[in-house]
């Protein structure tokens, strides 16, 4: 799992106004679940040096987010988005309407916290909801993982394999100073009635491996390699919501 991603948020922020707007001083922002979002402008960068295109997030008529790669000219192009809110301990739920049991294998979706420059560094702070097989197509989709506050610690996480029942799943972290609870289940529910999975991890030493500041919420879709199978990827997310 590569963490580099620099620090493009910085210049994304100090654009961030209006809804769906663009231009060459001021980063392209969209409304989605009640919030502002900047989405990632266009450019090459970490992870894995993937080339990001603003054009490839856009909130449909019903309000539903659309995460998109795509392939012209040569050039496969991720996307990622990142709430202008920092926000805390909570509930992080996010509901899915794609198949992502059905990833390729080289395409990773992430669905987390990251921390901004005064919170900490690159390698410290995030959760993660990841859907990535990270290029084997035998291993298990979906990850979840506690990145430490102090970055020598490193990250801690587990796997479980993905086997939706239809389009329609619902994942989560519930985030809490001593403790951070992962679950997924099938359909659009706020419990874990039809269980995929559920973790948690509580460490002794908590203030050292748990984050204890405000962080931005970030969605991304992007690429370890072209997809083995070169086709498009669209992730369609219904609704996300935060309960403090």
């Amino acid at each position: 799992m590569e963490r580099v991603y620099g620090r493009w948020l910085a210049v994304a922020l100090a654009g961030m106004a209006g809804l769906a707007t663009a231009s060459p001083c001021m980063a392209k922002t969209l409304v989605f679940s009640g919030m502002t979002w900047t989405v990632r402008p266009n450019g090459q960068g970490g992870p894995r040096n993937n080339y990001w295109c603003e054009n490839n997030a856009f909130v449909d008529a019903s309000g539903d987010l659309h995460l998109r790669i795509t392939h012209a000219k040569g050039k496969w192009c991720a996307v990622e988005i990142v709430s202008d809110l920092h926000l805390g301990f909570g509930i992080y739920q996010f509901q899915l309407k794609s198949r992502v049991d059905l990833l390729d294998r080289n395409v990773v979706l992430g669905l987390f916290n990251y921390p901004t420059a005064d919170v900490g560094a690159d390698g410290t702070h995030e959760i993660d909801i990841e859907f990535a097989r990270w290029g084997d197509a035998r291993a298990d989709m979906l990850n979840y993982t506690a990145w430490p506050v102090q970055q020598s610690l490193g990250p801690w996480g587990n796997t479980f394999p993905l086997a939706l029942n239809g389009t329609l799943s619902t994942h989560r972290f519930t985030w809490q100073p001593t403790y951070i609870r992962f679950q997924s289940t099938h359909g659009h529910y706020d419990d874990n009635r039809y269980p995929i999975a559920d973790w948690t991890f509580a460490p002794a030493d908590y203030a050292n491996r748990i984050a204890q500041r405000a962080m931005p919420v970030h969605m991304n879709l992007w690429l370890l390699a072209a997809p083995s199978d070169r086709k498009p990827v669209e992730i369609v997310v219904h609704r996300f919501s935060y309960m403090p």
